[in-house]
């Protein structure tokens, strides 16, 4: 515990809600004893029978049930904020785009390049308020992505690893700059593991590289309506993958890169980043794993328009201006991307950095910090693994909670 980051993280975010934070952890090593994380991958099941003697998890029928002294056992051996090599207050070019935006046709879907790819790392190495970058779009040749990456900027980079070749290169990429973290998404709704990726998981934890630990619970779908509970789920998966990484090397730098998300019914119950609610959930994020002493990684500053719009830049200084004022580790999607984080738009890209060099906390908007809410565990007792739609916590909180 950062006792530090507490007593500021009550400053910036009142009394009752740093309790919510607290209590949203416990809720989460609740998810871990009681309903556990499916997960067939060997190295992984096998990483924690070693802990049933003693009572500290149980492997039985593919799900992997952990105590929380064991999860409390794993965290102190995470490498902390100080010791990471991203400061605090960090905007980052991330994000997996399929598309690239025709600025000037206003009309996504185009194919990224190398090209492409080469002019987002020129960028991001020129321009101080980009802190990093992730791979912002995505070539079908990962390795030849990495080295664009690497031939290009010198700041903190994090990619993906699918596959044996880009192992080695993010092993060597790695050993020579010590800057750079590898993204998985291990988990996937209803709590199961997501096995596509497991295998190399497991590969990149035993070789010790850093990993950035993405989920994606969705409050109303996979995760009770309310802050506290989409945070305790998310925060659940990405403790599951915590644990299997200093289970399996015990020191290895995880970033908690949890990102909740919310459903929006007016939107057939699509994620809606542009909301104020999901900036807000993400910075609270961001929160309860710097009191945890946890590198963190949320989302943030993005839109729900397609199109380059007033709002659509409107809400760039939303995000950033609140993540300014309540304060956060490192946040991807903050420039480039447009709806549903689908298509890259340059123009939104270079206009967002400048966005990030004159926006301050006096411009962000008012917002009500939210409080526990109790119904939520109810919830999540009641419904286990299933899905939230129908939950009545769900049909009570719609339009009361995460609006515009």
């Amino acid at each position: 515990m950062n006792i530090r980051q507490v007593d500021k993280s009550k400053l910036l975010l009142g009394n009752n809600t740093v309790e919510m934070l607290f209590q949203a952890h416990k809720d989460a090593l609740w998810i871990l004893e009681n309903l556990g994380v499916g997960c067939k991958q060997p190295d992984m099941q096998e990483a924690f029978q070693k802990f049933e003697a003693e009572g500290l998890a149980v492997v039985y029928e593919n799900r992997v049930y952990i105590m929380s002294d064991l999860v409390e056992k794993c965290l102190k051996t995470v490498p902390s904020v100080p010791d990471f090599f991203v400061p605090l207050n960090s905007f980052f070019i991330g994000g997996t785009a399929p598309y690239i935006y025709d600025d000037k046709a206003a009309k996504g879907g185009v194919i990224p390049t190398a090209a492409h790819v080469k002019k987002i790392v020129q960028i991001a190495e020129k321009n101080k308020v980009v802190a990093g970058m992730g791979r912002g779009v995505k070539l079908k040749d990962e390795v030849e992505q990495m080295n664009i990456m690497d031939e290009n900027c010198s700041k903190p980079l994090y990619f993906a690893v699918t596959s044996d070749a880009a192992l080695e290169r993010a092993k060597k990429i790695h050993e020579k700059r010590k800057n750079v973290m590898i993204v998985f998404c291990l988990t996937r709704p209803p709590l199961e593991v997501n096995e596509n990726f497991s295998e190399q998981f497991v590969r990149v934890a035993k070789a010790g590289l850093p990993l950035f630990i993405s989920a994606m619970p969705m409050a109303g779908i996979s995760a009770p309506y309310c802050y506290n509970g989409v945070l305790s789920m998310t925060h659940a998966e990405v403790l599951f993958g915590i644990c299997v990484a200093q289970l399996l090397n015990p020191g290895t730098t995880c970033i908690h890169a949890g990102y909740p998300t919310i459903a929006d019914p007016r939107i057939e119950y699509n994620p809606n980043y542009g909301l104020i609610s999901h900036n807000m959930l993400n910075i609270l994020m961001a929160h309860m794993n710097l009191m945890l002493d946890l590198p963190s990684f949320q989302s943030a500053g993005t839109t729900h328009e397609e199109h380059l719009t007033d709002r659509a830049f409107d809400d760039a200084v939303m995000g950033q201006a609140l993540c300014k004022k309540y304060g956060t580790h490192m946040i991807r999607h903050p420039f480039a991307f447009l709806r549903y984080l689908i298509d890259f738009s340059f123009a939104k890209l270079e206009k967002c950095i400048q966005i990030a060099e004159e926006v301050t906390a006096e411009d962000a908007p008012d917002f009500e910090m939210p409080v526990y809410d109790e119904r939520s565990m109810e919830s999540i007792q009641n419904i286990g693994l299933g899905m939230y739609m129908d939950d009545s916590l769900t049909t009570a909180n719609l339009g009361k909670i995460f609006v515009d």
